[in-house]
């Protein structure tokens, strides 16, 4: 473990698996004291047993980030057993892809509660029991907020949203030292998103990217590891695109 992060306590939405479980590990092994926060229990339990097994230090959250007292109610766990809040990282969601015409109310009102809502909730647990000053937000937001794809109405306008509020936010915040940024990552075969996008959809992906293949979780990590971090000390309301150059790529 180094010391770079020695002085975090993170909580992290979504860490059970993927991105954010990568993110969960990799803030640990410079030294923060993490919150690993999920839905399912089993995942949360299982990050944070391998960080401490690694001479980390974690807590398991299981909750609901859809549920606003849930995610207060996690944050204030962590900040009683490692100290006032430093960071949060809003990394969850739920996806469903599919054509306009065919949204279901139930499906767009969970995707906006994990996707949306729970950003909220995230910033309000910071500002509960984080430090009287200073501190770190980074939201995960998605190209396709400025790009748009096929069948992606719901996603999209849940990103869409969460870089607006992340520019919003920073504003707002600023004046009590609070960062707010967002992280983009590019295509990533997580296990969430192989769910929902074939190897085909992957291939198209690839293609799609200047540097011809796609993510790894522990790339998009950094980029997190790297806002939260002291290095982005005057870095706030940036949306930091960790795609392969995707972004930028004229379709």
């Amino acid at each position: 473990m180094t010391g770079e992060l020695e002085r975090q306590v993170v909580l992290i939405t979504g860490a059970g698996r993927g991105i954010g479980r990568a993110a969960a590990e990799l803030l640990a092994q410079r030294g923060a004291a993490v919150g690993v926060v999920d839905v399912n229990a089993d995942d949360a339990l299982a990050v944070a047993d391998a960080i401490l097994a690694a001479g980390g230090r974690a807590l398991a959250l299981p909750a609901d980030v859809s549920d606003r007292a849930a995610v207060l109610a996690a944050a204030e766990r962590l900040a009683g057993q490692f100290g006032p809040l430093t960071g949060i990282v809003n990394n969850a969601m739920w996806i469903r892809y599919g054509a306009v015409e065919g949204v279901e109310e139930d499906v767009l009102d969970r995707m906006l509660a994990v996707g949306v809502k729970a950003a909220f909730w995230g910033t309000q647990a910071l500002l509960a029991h984080g430090a009287a000053e200073g501190g770190a937000i980074v939201n995960i937001c998605s190209p396709v907020a400025d790009l748009g794809m096929a069948n992606t109405a719901s996603y999209t306008a849940v990103k869409g949203a969460i870089g607006a509020l992340t520019r919003q936010l920073a504003v707002e915040l600023g004046g009590r030292g609070i960062r707010v940024n967002a992280v983009t990552p590019g295509a990533v075969p997580t296990p969430g998103a192989r769910a929902i996008v074939n190897e085909d959809g992957y291939a198209i992906r690839r293609r799609q990217t200047p540097l011809g293949r796609l993510g790894e979780e522990r790339e998009i990590a950094a980029g997190i590891a790297f806002l939260i971090g002291p290095d982005a000390s005057f870095v706030t309301g940036e949306i930091l695109h960790v795609d392969g150059g995707i972004s930028v790529r004229s379709m």
